[in-house]
């Protein structure tokens, strides 16, 4: 390396502290020169080098989620890749040169040797990696929320669309049923005597109390009834009764509930007077339909509303079940192939907790544990109370986490996802709430076929602000 060059090194502010019998470090590594569209590093690849731009431009991209996310730009006197060498571990970002650029380059001997030997240099190094995980973990922190609230939001948008969707097709044909029951009506006052219309009215009613209380039938028990019930109706000269006899046979009723009916009622109504009952049946049937379609909707916003905790103080007096339950709703379009299993002690106190920051911890490690479980094994929620503790437990049956990497998975930025498929901080999230937020702890143990992570609370805990 030449005079010149190793000048302009030392003027740049990484080196600017150096003291001339310690030029050594840098003429440990040599200078290279990029032309634009070229590769420093890959995301998620490991590289033995590392950076100072001595003149140029380098952008540096982050994936989240398949989408290419600009994290930084290097330009001169601005160095990179000294997380991936005091870490050991892959790249955080892409490095793609956009303007032709040369840098200052020392391979991973030669970094530790310049830290070993460069205590001015070693502390603006520690200086600005500090800053940079600060940085980092803070937009990670903030994209680990917005992926969060995109899983949220894609879920409640599912759930809402179908209750929403059935009671809107309730309502269209609750008004079809309705004007038909209206023209039966009046064909019917036209028809029937006092007497025959007190009994028919009276038959009405005791169909839709059937229709409360009718035991539900299988598939085959139900098609055998509708086929007996329609050939009886056309054998008393109701035309198309095939129509009527799946309602009827919901509502419990069979030939020899009708049969007296149909007696004590002249023959020329009796098409009429079945339809109306009919009618009046698939008015409550929709009506029911539409309330029940209408009460899941409460239900999910009332899930929304637990889970986020809007109009409440962010620390609060909390039953735990709440926000496992509420968090569990929001994740129902996940778990639907899933066999879920509740374990809880319904006993537990209440606990004083930041509730917001705790669903996000079960919104972390339940999620996971769906992933684990390939979307469609088992997963077990637990609730219980150990010494001064509470603890709630969450198992899968996946293929379990790697004893070879057990040891890393609350690093930062350290995850077994593809590149790109998360942040690498679902884990240290939820780990700094349990633990600094509220004074507990995360444990876990995992073989092949069963991972378990426990999260133990304490009950008494003056929680900073």
């Amino acid at each position: 390396m030449d005079d010149a060059t190793l000048q302009t090194i030392r003027q740049t502010p990484l080196f600017a502290g150096l003291a001339d019998d310690q030029l050594g470090c840098i003429r440990l590594g040599d200078v290279i020169e990029l032309p634009p569209k070229s590769i420093v590093a890959r995301e998620g690849e490991m590289s033995p080098f590392f950076y100072l731009t001595l003149s140029g431009e380098t952008q540096l991209w982050r994936s989240y989620d398949k989408q290419d996310v600009l994290m930084a730009v290097s330009k001169h006197g601005h160095f990179m890749g000294e997380i991936a060498i005091l870490l050991d571990s892959p790249w955080l970002a892409t490095a793609r040169v956009t303007k032709t650029a040369r840098f200052f380059r020392l391979d991973k001997d030669g970094f530790w040797k310049m830290l070993s030997s460069c205590p001015s240099v070693t502390q603006e190094i520690l200086r600005t990696v500090a800053e940079r995980f600060r940085n980092i973990e803070g937009y990670a922190s903030q994209r680990e929320k917005l992926i969060s609230l995109g899983t949220m939001a894609a879920g409640l948008a599912h759930e809402l669309n179908n209750p929403a969707s059935a009671a809107l097709r309730s309502a269209s044909y609750l008004q079809q049923v309705s004007e038909a029951a209206q023209a039966l009506l009046g064909e019917l006052i036209r028809a029937l005597d006092p007497a025959a219309w007190d009994r028919l009215l009276a038959a009405a009613e005791d169909a839709v109390a059937r229709l409360k209380t009718a035991p539900p039938l299988d598939s085959v028990a139900r098609s055998d009834r509708e086929e007996a019930l329609g050939t009886w109706l056309e054998q008393h000269q109701v035309a198309e009764g095939w129509k009527l006899a799946g309602t009827f046979v919901a509502a419990g009723l069979d030939a020899a509930w009708l049969e007296p009916l149909l007696a004590g009622l002249p023959t020329k109504s009796h098409a009429a007077a079945l339809s109306w009952i009919e009618a009046r049946l698939n008015l409550k049937l929709l009506v029911t339909q539409v309330e029940n379609s209408a009460s899941r909707v409460v239900e999910l916003v009332k899930a929304v509303k637990s889970y986020t905790h809007m109009d409440k103080s962010p620390m609060q007096e909390i039953d735990i079940h709440e926000g496992i339950e509420s968090t569990m709703t929001m994740l129902t379009h996940k778990l639907k192939n899933v066999t879920v299993r509740r374990a809880f002690d319904r006993t537990l106190p209440r606990l004083m907790a930041y509730a917001g920051e705790l669903n996000q911890v079960w919104t972390n490690l339940i999620d996971n544990a769906i992933d684990a479980a390939g979307g469609k094994g088992k997963l077990c929620v637990a609730t219980f109370l150990e010494d001064d503790y509470i603890i709630v437990e969450i198992a899968d049956n996946g293929p379990g986490i790697p004893k070879e990497i057990q040891s890393r998975i609350f690093e930062p930025f350290f995850t077994t996802k593809a590149v790109g498929s998360g942040t690498g901080l679902g884990l240290v999230i939820s780990h700094r709430i349990v633990a600094d937020r509220h004074g507990g702890e995360i444990e876990f143990e995992s073989k092949p076929g069963e991972t378990r992570f426990k999260v133990r609370l304490p009950l008494r805990r003056t929680i900073p602000a």
